[in-house]
């Protein structure tokens, strides 16, 4: 796995931790948990979840970090509530993006960024639900730019949107989990975390790698995978 690539999931990841132990140590974590989480969302019920849902799909549809939307789910609910109400949060997102750039932004977003469409389309045209997870189960990219393109894209709706909902769930477990370390077991959950990401991240890398079949999805990203000196690929 490339050394840049893992250096930069760990910026991600470690800008999550520092903010779970910001909340802790100042009193911030309180007094969150006292007047939003505890108010509105945690213990809630049924009626918090989907606030939390609500809020974490218009998050991701307009392009906030999704592994955000996971940490404050495994803050609020735990880790396997966290977790899944997460991942249906950024599934939500992933269909608003998709569906605005499909029924009412298509020419913007072409006009906007018509090498993105192009290479999306070619990248997921012959296995859209496979190809769409070698996507979402890498450390890199832009999320919000993905559904875009690929609501311009010629492919399915079905399989991009399945295909998204079951790679964001590794990520969305990570961060969950390091939510739910904030106040539970931090040493134990924060580190465990870290060794999950770094691990799914090197699938991540290798399943691209692998399966990808000389297609290029990004030159940034190809050249984070396979390493600098690998030149760029045409089209």
């Amino acid at each position: 796995m490339n050394l840049r690539v893992v250096l930069r999931g760990l910026v991600v990841f470690g800008s999550f931790v520092a903010l779970g132990v910001i909340l802790k140590i100042t009193g911030l974590g309180s007094m969150l948990d006292e007047h939003w989480i505890e108010t509105s969302v945690r213990g809630q019920g049924l009626t918090g979840e989907l606030l939390f849902l609500g809020a974490g799909a218009l998050a991701t549809a307009v392009g906030l970090p999704r592994q955000g939307v996971a940490f404050l789910g495994g803050y609020a609910f735990g880790f396997a509530l966290g977790t899944a109400l997460s991942v249906v949060a950024a599934a939500l997102g992933c269909v608003l993006s998709f569906t605005y750039a499909r029924a009412l932004g298509r020419d913007l977003v072409a006009a906007r960024f018509p090498a993105r469409v192009r290479k999306i389309d070619g990248f997921l045209s012959d296995n859209p639900f496979t190809m769409t997870l070698l996507i979402r189960f890498l450390p890199l990219g832009s999320n919000l730019l993905t559904n875009l393109a690929a609501g311009v894209s010629s492919v399915s709706a079905v399989a991009f949107v399945s295909g998204s909902a079951i790679g964001y769930i590794p990520q969305q477990a990570i961060f969950a989990l390091v939510g739910s370390g904030v106040t539970l077991d931090p040493v134990f959950r924060i580190g465990l975390s870290a060794l999950l990401f770094v691990a799914s991240g090197a699938l991540g890398v290798y399943l691209y790698r692998r399966y990808r079949h000389g297609k290029t999805l990004d030159e940034e990203i190809d050249r984070a995978v396979d390493g600098p000196d690998v030149p760029p690929k045409a089209g």
